[in-house]
């Protein structure tokens, strides 16, 4: 039997960070950042109960909620990601839906866990 793995990297803009650093100072961008972050985390956990309850619309809402958060702290592979999922549920596209939202979750874990890293980094 095999076994796909995925292994996917992750692409944050880190001249979004450093520009979110330079308007906000470094106490102002730290809020962001870590507000941003309980953000995506919270409304990355909301989205599977969306998708098993088959409420598309909500699902395509939340997901582009998820566009502009993470973009906001130069997550644009989470963006992007987030992007397709919106579609494939306005769509109503159930395959695409169910894929794009494995790979949501894949991207979603390794992104935050970029920006914690890379703070761990510049600290």
């Amino acid at each position: 039997m095999a076994t796909l793995t995925f292994e996917e990297s992750v692409r944050l803009d880190r001249d979004n960070l450093e520009e979110l650093y330079r308007q906000l100072g470094a106490a102002g961008a730290e809020n962001v950042i870590c507000r941003a972050m309980e953000e995506l985390a919270v409304r990355l956990s909301d989205i599977a109960p969306l998708y098993r309850a088959d409420r598309s619309g909500d699902l395509a809402r939340l997901a582009r909620s998820l566009v502009g958060i993470s973009s906001q702290i130069g997550l644009q592979t989470l963006a992007h990601v987030a992007e397709d999922v919106s579609r494939c549920a306005l769509r109503q596209d159930r395959t695409a839906l169910a894929a794009t939202l494995c790979r949501l979750e894949r991207i979603g874990d390794r992104s935050l866990t970029a920006v914690w890293d890379l703070r761990d980094v510049t600290s």
